[in-house]
């Protein structure tokens, strides 16, 4: 299983972020419970309707859609009834990673149109190979805990777009893939592609190794396709993850209590209608909320207000019990310069301090449009250096040292004595950060930390070797693809 090491203010050791407190998470669920219970949420699926109804809901008609009211029972019952617990199942044991109290985990964001080109450095749009080529890149780095589709095979149907993304995914890492899927129908389809490449749902179903987002429209929205993905990834028996973005000032309140209150309605709607679908179904609070810039008029998520809203989502999903992933490291920045390092740094940090599951962003500039292989490989450093920090202090005698610094006494020296040789790997190493005098950078090229990041990721592309799929694995996937396309009229590409 990935190993990560546990955050939390709670813990004897370990660095932490409270962020808010216990009174705090009462008021924001008590004001969850009111918005269900007497404003309800508008809800754009007749089955889905019903589905809440039967279960108690009161049901207003507004001419094509509804307006569900949820009561309070219903809605905490449904909180219990979900997993506290997720294991992010990868192909193979040894991959996967453990979704549980304070245990930090790191990844990629997704899902970006477009990349930096390697070679050219050329801004263009993503296609199939380059997804593939980055995930490869991805499945290499210990640091990188789960797979989220980072990236769009934009030469391929929109429809089945997410067939051609699992595809490349499956073929280069054996991790946990977080994807979406577009449609309901595109469910069951990745669940065969997924199947055969372990070699069978016997072999699949037991261990289920790809999760299905889904993204509630801000504000208090479940769209249909929203509603009709949520169920049947509740049927089929896959993880969930429900991640609403709204835009504080524009899609939801300008107050960042005011966001949190409106993105703990719509993650809490998806994971009721799971529940509800299927007591039990895993699923995973996620986040990916942030500003609007209101004198920009972007989506800004290289802000510190992304990261607090991140570190709240993280404390909710903890009060409720329930395994996190939230947006965290996403640059504003084109290119890989200096406000991504500090933009990553803010966020990833604080969402890993805070204690969430999973905190994605690696490798996405320009608000979440772009991905860049450096960025990718320097945030590798980053989230080592965070892990790092989590650790924190362990006060056993042999790390207290007190017997040797006695020994050493006033004015002596450290580096020639055991203790210092059986520790000095515990201290941290850089990847591509440089730590040189400048004589040995001159030595090396004078080259920034961006060019050698770039000239890393192209060797581990060329180098790695991802854990092969099982014989005839590739051509069924292609197969199930293939027919599918024709099925809806696409024809293959």
């Amino acid at each position: 299983m990935s190993k990560s090491f546990r955050t939390g203010v709670r813990q004897l050791s370990g660095f932490g972020l409270s962020a808010l407190t216990d009174d705090q998470l009462d008021t924001i669920h008590f004001a969850t419970l009111d918005i269900f219970k007497n404003r309800g949420i508008k809800v754009e699926c007749e089955e889905a309707v019903e589905v809440f109804r039967a279960a108690g809901a009161v049901v207003e008609r507004v001419n094509s859609h509804a307006l569900v009211k949820i009561p309070p029972h219903v809605v905490e019952d449904c909180i219990r009834w979900a997993p506290a617990r997720i294991t992010y199942y990868g192909r193979s044991p040894e991959k996967d990673f453990a979704g549980e109290l304070n245990r930090v985990g790191h990844s990629t964001f997704g899902e970006c149109v477009q990349i930096i080109d390697p070679e050219s450095r050329k801004t263009r749009k993503s296609v199939k190979e380059d997804l593939a080529r980055f995930c490869r890149l991805c499945d290499y780095y210990d640091e990188i805990s789960v797979m989220v589709r980072a990236l769009c095979s934009t030469e391929k149907p929109a429809e089945t777009q997410p067939l051609h993304n699992l595809d490349a995914l499956l073929h280069n890492t054996s991790k946990h893939i977080l994807i979406g899927a577009y449609s309901a129908r595109n469910v069951s389809k990745m669940k065969a592609i997924a199947a055969a490449s372990v070699g069978g749902l016997d072999r699949f179903n037991p261990r289920p190794h790809f999760s299905v987002f889904v993204c509630p429209i801000t504000p208090l929205t479940m769209g249909r396709e929203c509603c009709e993905i949520t169920m049947e990834v509740a049927r089929q028996g896959l993880g969930l993850a429900v991640i609403p973005m709204a835009l504080s000032g524009a899609t939801s309140a300008a107050s960042m209590a005011g966001t949190l209150v409106t993105h703990n309605v719509e993650t809490l709607s998806a994971i009721i209608l799971a529940q509800l679908v299927k007591k039990g179904a895993p699923c995973t609070y996620c986040s990916m909320s942030t500003i609007m810039d209101l004198k920009k008029m972007v989506g800004a998520v290289g802000t510190p207000e992304q990261g607090i809203l991140s570190a709240g989502a993280i404390k909710l999903a903890q009060y409720y019990q329930l395994p996190s992933l939230v947006g965290g490291g996403i640059s504003d920045s084109k290119i890989p310069d200096a406000q991504t390092g500090y933009e990553y740094a803010m966020n990833s940090l604080l969402g890993s301090l805070a204690g969430g599951n999973i905190v994605y962003g690696a490798g996405a500039l320009e608000m979440g449009l772009t991905i860049d292989f450096a960025k990718l490989v320097m945030d590798v450093d980053m989230i080592a250096y965070i892990k790092r920090i989590l650790q924190g202090y362990s006060l056993t005698d042999e790390q207290l040292a007190v017997d040797l610094i006695k020994q050493v006494g006033p004015a002596g020296e450290f580096m020639s004595a055991e203790h210092t040789f059986l520790h000095m790997r515990e201290q941290s190493q850089p990847g591509v950060f440089d730590r040189s005098n400048r004589t040995a950078w001159d030595a090396a090229g004078s080259r920034d930390a961006a060019e050698r990041a770039y000239e890393e990721a192209r060797s581990v592309i060329d180098s790695h070797r991802p854990m092969e799929l099982p014989a005839g694995a590739s051509e069924e996937i292609r197969a199930i693809i293939e027919d599918f396309e024709k099925e809806l009229g696409l024809g293959y590409k």
